[in-house]
């Protein structure tokens, strides 16, 4: 890259330059675009011409304000197609956009980095919203003391290893109803309600990649019944195979008893409720600070 050759070519007032921008999604593929009239490598990725992608002018600024700007683009089997942004395949996906010299396509400068925003969809074409990085700064930060862990099982705060047998199951699914109401017959083995709560990975078929959330789990006569919170928004067919892993209610009980981890618990199960701060004396009444066998204050 060149971006010195890129600025003395600016310079000059007879440019040949265009935007070029790819997009990485979070299960790693990589697209590229550009709004020349011809394919262009660009910062080692493909951008292909014939996509139907445009772009508006980009807004940045120099202090903390989000940077934005939109993408435009015809929905296409080759590129982004409709099924892809409908099953959420590009959310949140890393966007990179440049101006480049078509002439010398190793000459350019990176104007954008950011991710997509929200998505639409009409008549066949869709419009992103393109953040930039200082929208991470819109995000929460730090710890609340909360009775429950804040650790996401399996991260690294938890440090649990749900590679361990009895924490997961891989299984075919044997029937599915509304693409979130699934049958299994092969692991009654595990208690009731094990995966509440767990993270359910499709590994094979028309949905591999996605994930949900276990709502129900549930042992009804010889088969598994799991119920996710969410449909997965993309077909699912029998004999298609299911990664499901044990699920964690963030309790301290939980982190104890079935994962062995209390040693690793990010919670505070001994920070005081509500019905405690709204405590108060009352004449007549011990107010030793014990709890009351009724449900009351101290």
């Amino acid at each position: 890259m060149s971006k010195d050759a890129l600025l003395s070519h600016l310079a000059t007032g007879s440019t040949t330059v265009c935007r070029a921008w790819t997009v990485r999604s979070r299960d790693g593929l990589v697209l590229g675009f550009t709004d020349h009239d011809q394919d262009l490598q660009v910062d080692g990725v493909a951008c292909r011409a014939d996509t139907g992608m445009t772009a508006r002018a980009l807004q940045q600024t120099t202090g903390l304000s989000v940077d934005n700007s939109e993408a435009f683009g015809a929905l296409s089997a080759a590129a982004i197609t409709e099924d892809d942004l409908t099953v959420g395949r590009f959310d949140g996906a890393e966007v990179r956009a440049y101006l480049v010299n078509w002439v010398a396509p190793e000459d350019f400068v990176l104007q954008f980095c950011g991710s997509l925003g929200e998505i639409s969809r009409v008549d066949g074409s869709f419009k992103a919203e393109l953040r930039g990085l200082t929208e991470l700064l819109n995000r929460p930060q730090g710890m609340a003391y909360t009775p429950g862990c804040s650790a996401v099982l399996g991260d690294g705060r938890c440090r649990f290893a749900l590679t361990q047998p009895g924490y997961f199951v891989e299984v075919a699914v044997d029937a599915v109803e509304e693409g979130r109401v699934f049958t299994f017959a092969d692991f009654a083995s595990f208690e009731r309600s094990w995966f509440e709560d767990g993270r359910f990975t499709v590994i094979s078929g028309a949905a591999v990649g996605l994930m949900g959330v276990v709502k129900i789990d549930r042992q009804e006569g010889a088969n598994r019944r799991v119920e996710l919170w969410q449909s997965l928004r993309a077909p699912i067919a029998a004999g298609d195979l299911v990664r499901i892993e044990a699920g964690c209610d963030k309790s301290a009980t939980a982190c104890r008893i079935k994962f062995a981890n209390f040693l690793n618990f990010r919670g505070f199960p001994h920070v005081p409720g509500e019905d405690w701060l709204a405590s108060y004396p009352v004449p007549g009444r011990s107010n030793g600070g014990a709890r009351r066998s009724d449900g009351g204050g101290a």
